[in-house]
């Protein structure tokens, strides 16, 4: 087991990495906990609820189970208010722990709920799809999607601990291991590039869910964000550098609506937007676009853009929560390994978008 160590001013917790850890829960579960609620989706349940409530049923603590529907659609108030609906007409009280087993919308809508329920319980996250491993498990942003935006009703909000079972990986279908891959080459555009470098002579290593390649590439992925995350909890200013490819893939998700193309898939044709976006504006050279659209599509994910129409693009994009006034920020690379926020105006934006004129 491999343990990463995450301080926050809203707590200090640890990512433990390894085989096993779904069977491990009930350590990060404290004694004083006078119950436990699971939170789940339909699909995870299936998979892993039954061993899960088994490892926790062990503690002799009371334990709720609470299942929600799958998919992103279903990260809204009305899954918020089935987590509280259950935990209220159980009498959960304010030393009930909350365990989120499942990707990222099961994470984020149940470190929502224990944000607020009684104003704050603790939580631990359980992540099952990489993307969640590598990126929405980690940092303490909760939240639901609203019809006018992405994750624009949250909180941050500190788990307990974080529980990365990467052998839960292999009943993921491509898709989504190829929308995890995106947030991992993420970080070695951002922040390290000997990383990307790494990441690109072990694509196929990683696709095929290699153990070895795999692990690395999770704790690097944890050791990267926990590192901005410690310097910056609340977003007020480097963090915001991990919503690279972010600004357009959210335009694309809510754009398509919600789970028409999944997080990851969103985010890495995102990526190569704002890859393109950097040459434009800060001087990016066109050997590193190349090598992040190539490696974003030999990880299966898209690379070209919807076609929504300019003006819907640069609206949609007017809702991110980096924006200042009406000016639309991205985050950019001045070079691999490096990078900024900046405003950019939208003339300069206007090109890169299907359909606009140059």
């Amino acid at each position: 087991m491999h343990t990463v160590q995450v301080e926050t001013p809203g707590g200090r917790y640890p990512i433990h990495i390894g085989a096993g850890r779904l069977d491990a829960v009930a350590d990060s579960v404290p004694a004083d906990a006078t119950a436990i609620a699971v939170v789940t989706n339909t699909t995870v349940g299936a998979l892993y609820g039954a061993r899960l409530r088994a490892v926790l049923e062990a503690t002799g603590k009371p334990l709720l189970s609470i299942e929600l529907p799958d998919g992103e659609r279903y990260k809204t108030w009305e899954s918020l208010d089935r987590i509280f609906d259950a935990l209220l007409a159980a009498a959960l009280d304010r030393k009930a722990v909350l365990v989120a087993l499942g990707g990222g919308v099961v994470g984020d809508v149940c470190g929502f709920a224990a944000s607020c329920y009684m104003r704050g319980i603790r939580f631990v996250q359980v992540p099952t799809t990489l993307l969640a491993q590598v990126d929405s498990s980690v940092g303490g942003k909760t939240a639901i999607n609203h019809p006018r935006g992405k994750n624009m009703i949250g909180a941050f909000y500190q788990p307990l601990a974080v529980e990365i079972d990467p052998g839960v990986l292999a009943t993921l279908p491509a898709r989504e291991i190829s929308a995890g891959l995106a947030e991992i080459v993420k970080y070695g555009m951002i922040a390290d590039p000997e990383f990307f470098d790494w990441c690109e002579a072990h694509v196929d290593a990683l696709r095929a869910l290699d153990d070895r390649a795999i692990r690395h590439a999770v704790r690097r992925s944890c050791e990267l964000k926990a590192w901005v995350v410690s310097q910056d909890e609340r977003e007020s200013g480097l963090r915001a550098i991990l919503n690279f490819g972010h600004t357009f893939g959210h335009a694309i998700e809510s754009g398509l609506g919600y789970g028409q193309w999944l997080h990851g898939e969103a985010v890495g044709c995102g990526m190569v937007m704002a890859a393109e976006l950097s040459a434009r504006v800060c001087g990016l050279d066109a050997g590193a676009v190349d090598r992040i659209r190539s490696l974003v599509a030999a990880i299966g994910c898209p690379v070209d853009p919807p076609g929504l129409g300019a003006g819907r693009w640069l609206d949609l994009m007017r809702v991110d929560k980096k924006n200042e006034g009406r000016r639309i920020r991205y985050v950019l690379l001045p070079a691999l390994g490096r990078a900024e926020v900046r405003a950019v105006d939208d003339d300069l934006v206007r090109p890169l978008l299907p359909g606009a004129e140059a």
